[in-house]
């Protein structure tokens, strides 16, 4: 088998319409288009889902659910692993002010909260919003405090 003798299946490859190339090729004269009418002229037909001045469907029907454009999460809380936390000195006091200082996080929105991925390696005080039970339970062993 060699890349030469590749060829794709029967039928899978069709020519292309070729318009507008006289009456012996069968799309001459309109090319394909029919007589008169807006989808004859050049430019012409109509939007996707406009139904000739009536009330198009999407229009018509009840909206349901939360829709509103530019809706913001109910609860925008950054997340931040507590391998990130090593940089800090070891008994330092971590709180979002601290993160923030340190680059860590840039916007605090709606809260911090701290997950388990990672090693931590120091004794640290962390005061944030929240924790997830890894987080809580790496901080905790190595004799810190999570508030």
């Amino acid at each position: 088998m060699n890349l030469t003798d590749l060829k794709p299946n029967d039928g899978a490859k069709k020519a292309g319409f070729r318009v507008g190339r006289g009456n012996g090729s069968g799309n001459g004269k309109t090319a394909g288009r029919g007589m008169n009418g807006q989808k004859s002229r050049s430019g012409g037909g109509v939007r996707v889902g406009f139904e000739g001045g009536q009330m198009p469907l999407y229009r018509r029907l009840p909206k349901r659910g939360i829709n509103k454009k530019n809706k913001h999460e109910i609860a925008d809380i950054v997340t931040v692993n507590v391998d990130r936390l090593n940089i800090f000195e070891n008994g330092a006091e971590v709180t979002v002010d601290a993160l923030k200082e340190a680059g860590i996080i840039s916007n605090p929105r709606d809260g911090v909260k701290i997950l388990g991925n990672g090693e931590l390696t120091k004794k640290l005080s962390v005061k944030v919003g929240c924790y997830s039970e890894g987080a809580k339970a790496k901080i905790e062993a190595l004799g810190g405090t999570a508030e």
